[in-house]
């Protein structure tokens, strides 16, 4: 199904006066948008504003704004989310909602018209809203038919003309509605649509009436495509403009909730009513979304990310504690909440882990991946990094500190002991940038430092192994980029250091140089 709005703000005042939208076009003021009462008086868009002004200048003019316009457009698109998760954006002024399969949850597709209808009525907004089988059918009817079905109208509020304009198109009949509406139901682009009107074809019946072929040589493939889209012999796909999650669940609220401890309770029910589908699924939640439509129609989105697949709902509501008490500005529930769904954007298999005789299981780090996404959730994925290894042998490059949350996913892990064999020693702490060594007696040309001086004290050299040499990345480096030679060194007090040469003596003209890049133990 598909369905298209257009609205716009609706007049307060009981006279007011008329109110026209003006934008700079070609060194002029011109109307972009006009209320109703402005279009009884026979102003209409791409009049310049001088003569609107002359003929009448009580008028209230304001500047366009698409930037706010597209802003209040997107919060309803959000708000439509309510109905379907399947929201597309049509233009400046419209809305795509894919109702397949969703209809029935609100009592069928005339109910939920209703429905939808009244809940703009009462946010200040006037519609004009169409149903059909196919999204092009739909777009048509909002915009070109005229209202049907009268119990709308009294479901709408009767002494309102104009402001709701429903049109529901019954499935097969595309045809015998579409035939008499204009070309511009089609969204035909306009010079197509003028070569149409030029050679007598003004209707869509008129189009149909007519041999294909030669439409389709005289005024591209495109025309006809259209018109199939609309009558339902090609498919056309609402893209929505967000995600969609593959499970959701969600609670209608007899009263509005206001307070956050209401919510998170309504986070854990949510989670409780979500895990068994995750268990029959066997995986868990990584990316769960809090989606709270309030009363007013705005809509909040609270998204919190896990380390690790979740289900069950106390660890949920510790990750949302966390991210509800970090909002600036709290919720802003104003009015209240009437509509809460939580959604698990992101799933990922579930692995269980294996007791022991004592009942007792590893977490596996399941701890400490708990404590990382609770810090997560309170400041913020970049707040925790974490190193993981690179694909690189130059020590400093070796290591990366990324995101805990952007972690790649580890394979089977490798024993300690085998690690420890496998690797040369490091030091425990590896400078992020070697530090210059000034040495003052050194065994030439590839032996170790005898004495060196590094942060202004001078250490002697009592024992040395080494060297290991590192040769530079030539994909990274310069093709002269120097050789490392590591060595390790102990001084007489005890200090262990991981000190390089850059360089070889007698390789060129310049003197290799020192650094140091880590301590041990």
């Amino acid at each position: 199904m598909g369905r298209s709005w257009r609205s716009r703000p609706q007049a307060e005042r009981p006279s007011p006066p008329p109110l026209l939208v003006s934008h700079h076009e070609r060194n002029t003021q011109r109307i972009v948008a006009l209320d109703e009462r402005a279009e009884t008086l026979r102003l209409k868009r791409g009049m310049g504003l001088a003569d609107a002004r002359a003929m009448y200048p009580g008028a209230e003019i304001v500047e366009a704004d698409p930037q706010a316009d597209r802003r209040l457009l997107e919060g309803l698109a959000d708000w439509c989310d309510r109905y379907t998760p399947l929201v597309a954006i049509d233009g400046a002024d419209g809305l795509f909602l894919d109702i397949s399969g969703c209809a029935h949850l609100f009592g069928g597709e005339r109910a939920l018209l209703e429905d939808a209808g009244r809940r703009f009525l009462q946010q200040g907004f006037d519609v004009r809203a169409g149903l059909a089988s196919t999204p092009g059918a739909a777009w048509a009817a909002a915009h070109f038919l005229a209202p049907v079905p009268e119990e709308l109208e009294r479901a709408f509020g009767q002494g309102r003309p104009g402001e709701i304009c429903p049109s529901i198109l019954d499935e097969g009949r595309e045809a015998e509605a579409l035939a008499p509406l204009p070309l511009s139901a089609l969204r035909l682009d306009p010079a197509v649509r003028a070569g149409l009107e030029s050679v007598g074809l003004r209707t869509v019946g008129a189009l149909l009436s007519a041999p294909r072929a030669p439409l389709a040589r005289r005024f591209g493939a495109m025309l006809l495509v259209r018109l199939d889209q609309a009558l339902g012999r090609v498919e056309e796909a609402v893209s929505p403009r967000l995600p969609v999650a593959p499970l959701s669940v969600e609670r209608h609220l007899a009263e509005p909730v206001i307070l956050m401890e209401d919510i998170e309770r309504l986070v854990v029910l949510l989670t409780a009513s979500l895990k068994p589908d995750l268990e029959r699924r066997g995986e868990g939640a990584r990316t769960l979304e809090l989606l709270l439509f309030r009363v007013d129609g705005a809509v909040r989105r609270i998204a919190v990310g896990a380390s690790r697949p979740l289900r069950e709902p106390a660890l949920v509501q510790r990750l949302f504690h966390e991210r509800l008490a970090a909002l600036e500005n709290g919720l802003d529930a104003d009015c209240g909440f009437e509509l809460v769904r939580l959604s698990a954007a992101l799933l990922a298999p579930f692995e269980m882990a294996q007791a022991d005789l004592h009942g007792d299981a590893d977490d596996g780090g399941d701890t400490l991946a708990l404590l990382a996404d609770r810090i997560r959730a309170r400041l913020g994925d970049d707040a925790l990094l974490a190193p993981v290894p690179a694909q690189s042998h130059i020590p400093e490059r070796a290591v990366a500190n990324l995101p805990f949350a952007k972690q790649p996913t580890r394979g089977k892990a490798v024993p300690a002991a085998a690690v420890a064999e496998a690797a040369p020693e490091r030091p425990i702490r590896l400078f992020a940038s070697p530090e210059p060594v000034e040495v003052m007696a050194v065994e030439v040309p590839e032996g170790p430092p005898l004495r060196f001086r590094w942060r202004r004290v001078l250490h002697q050299v009592a024992r040395s192994e080494g060297p290991e040499r590192i040769a530079p990345e030539w994909w990274h480096d310069r093709a002269d980029a120097p050789t490392r030679d590591y060595f390790r060194v102990e001084d007489e007090q005890g200090r262990r250091y991981w000190l390089y040469r850059q360089g070889l003596y007698g390789a060129s003209k310049e003197m290799p140089r020192w650094f140091m890049h880590g301590i041990f133990a």
